[in-house]
């Protein structure tokens, strides 16, 4: 039996498919949120923590500890108070992700 043969895959396909991702990434509003971020969170975290990106309603913010994150969660309500003037586009949840940075 002959192994089923691998078509490659047509480059508009794979643009098609880049599209889509890009859609869902505005870089210019990530880095308002930053800008942002840096002027009114709360100093020891603007400096140790990133926003990383929003997905679907969340804010993924990169912490460099267990503490940071824990310290996240506990001023959630804050932190989104801060990005509250971009109305339906402003993040609704956070999410935090341990990274060294």
């Amino acid at each position: 039996m002959k192994p089923p043969r691998r078509e490659p895959t047509a480059l508009r396909e794979l643009l098609d498919i880049l599209a889509g991702r890009i859609q869902r990434v505005d870089l210019r509003l990530i880095d308002e949120l930053r800008d942002r971020w840096r002027r009114e969170a709360d100093p020891v975290l603007a400096q140790r923590c990133r926003l990383e990106h929003i997905d679907r309603g969340v804010l993924v913010i990169s912490v460099p500890s267990g503490a940071f994150a824990e310290r996240v969660r506990e001023e959630t309500p804050a932190i989104l108070a801060i990005f509250s003037y971009l109305g339906p586009r402003a993040p609704t949840a956070l999410r935090t992700v341990q990274k060294e940075l």
